[in-house]
């Protein structure tokens, strides 16, 4: 009997997924267990295992596509008794355990043999998809995570093939619009021609769907900056006590950020002024008891905001181990769509890039956001004095259906005299 491939759900929240890659094609024979197709949801990519053993038929979701939870997208049929599961090995046993899609939707490192006889390797499902698209055997790397697993920067450390100076999708493309890749200059990884060195030897600009991660990010900023009645504050603080203070840190051992020190300052304003640790959900507007925050992290496929949860019953050494964890997890992709969600407030850094100041778009439903610009020695008056001071500046957006301008402008008051007294 045939065994239905059904999307799995992600989260109570998530309707659809995206296809991003189908690890074996129409007719090819899988293992119950082993990586099928992997999916894209609130930013996160996941692998889905095969549910069975037998022959993949019946594919009606194409790389790229938006699919529904629980919805069907392939069948895989039994094998006929006798019949290898493999060209040259015996026939496939009926496994003790049959993986369900649905109840096991978030698969653990897979498991493969490496070069030494009976080695048993691991790795990310991050890794393997960056193995993929540049073309290498993840079996092969010297694996740096937990258990030897094999993690992104292991593939991105890696060089490849000198028999492959293009990616797969840029050969693809160059076949089909007639471009000679050897006259070409690789932009990508360690000198690979990607996609966009074919398109831009062939054309002065180019075009792209808003779809999967940009897409979500392009709704959620749009409904961020419409559905809100949006203010936004900004000021400069003397931050001179604050960097000392990160300074005493790490003299003591402490290894801290100036994120982990905004998110235990803002989660003791929060506690202070209640009113803004609020979402709005439906008509209802919900005063959250703890502070769960989201920190906005760059990454080489989006912007991503995980949840750190509970910052304010946090120490801390405590608050810098779960956020330096969150955010490696982010840029190698093994986030979850439940590290995502669930923040009541989130704070945005754009002080490493040299910003100043800026105005942050409130990450729905919360009701602020706030922005962090870069530290730099300042001229500031002190006292009768002019001296120079490390200067910040910060932008505070709010909606202004959820609170006034004089709540939300006492509670940023509070923010910066914590970090003008060193956090």
């Amino acid at each position: 009997m045939a065994t239905e491939v059904l999307v799995p759900p992600l989260g109570t929240n998530v309707d659809t997924v995206t296809i991003v890659t189908w690890h074996k094609r129409e007719g090819d024979l899988v293992t119950a267990g082993e990586p099928l197709f992997a999916v894209e949801t609130d930013k996160a990519v996941l692998d889905v295992e095969a549910p069975a053993t037998g022959a993949l038929q019946g594919v009606s979701a194409n790389e790229g596509d938006d699919v529904p939870a629980l919805s069907r997208i392939a069948w895989i049929a039994p094998l006929r008794e006798g019949e290898a599961s493999r060209e040259g090995e015996a026939p496939a046993e009926p496994p003790s355990r049959i993986p369900d899609a649905l109840t096991d939707p978030l698969p653990p490192p897979v498991a493969g043999r490496g070069k030494g006889k009976g080695e048993r390797r691991f790795s990310s499902p991050w890794a393997r998809t960056l193995a993929r698209q540049r073309e290498l055997d993840w079996t092969t790397l010297e694996g740096s995570g937990p258990m030897g697993a094999v993690v992104a920067r292991d593939v991105e450390a890696a060089r490849p093939s000198p028999r492959s100076p293009a990616t797969p999708l840029a050969r693809r493309i160059s076949d089909a619009t007639g471009t000679d890749i050897g006259r070409l200059t690789g932009s990508g990884h360690l000198g690979r021609i990607t996609r966009d060195d074919v398109l831009s030897a062939g054309r002065p600009a180019e075009t792209f769907p808003l779809t999967g991660i940009r897409g979500r990010i392009a709704q959620r900023m749009l409904r961020g900056a419409t559905e809100t009645a949006s203010v936004t504050l900004t000021t400069e603080v003397d931050a001179t006590a604050f960097v000392e203070a990160r300074r005493r840190h790490f003299a003591s051992g402490l290894k801290v950020s100036y994120n982990d020190m905004l998110l235990q300052t803002v989660a003791r304003a929060l506690s202070e002024h209640p009113h803004m640790n609020v979402t709005y959900e439906g008509d209802v507007a919900v005063m959250h008891r703890s502070a769960h925050i989201a920190l906005a992290v760059d990454t080489d496929r989006g912007l991503l905001a995980p949840v750190v949860r509970g910052v304010d019953a946090m120490g801390l050494a405590e608050l810098a181990a779960a956020t330096a964890s969150l955010i490696e997890r982010a840029r190698n992709g093994e986030i979850t769509p439940d590290e995502l969600r669930g923040s009541t407030f989130t704070i945005t850094n754009l002080g490493m890039f040299g910003i100043d100041a800026f105005t942050p778009i409130i990450n729905l439903p919360e009701c602020a956001i706030l922005g962090v610009g870069r530290i730099k020695p300042t001229p500031w008056v002190v006292g009768d004095c002019i001296g120079i001071r490390q200067a910040m500046w910060l932008s505070l957006t709010f909606d202004h259906r959820l609170v006034d301008g004089g709540p939300a402008a006492r509670f940023f008051q509070a923010v910066a005299r914590a970090i003008e007294a060193g956090g």
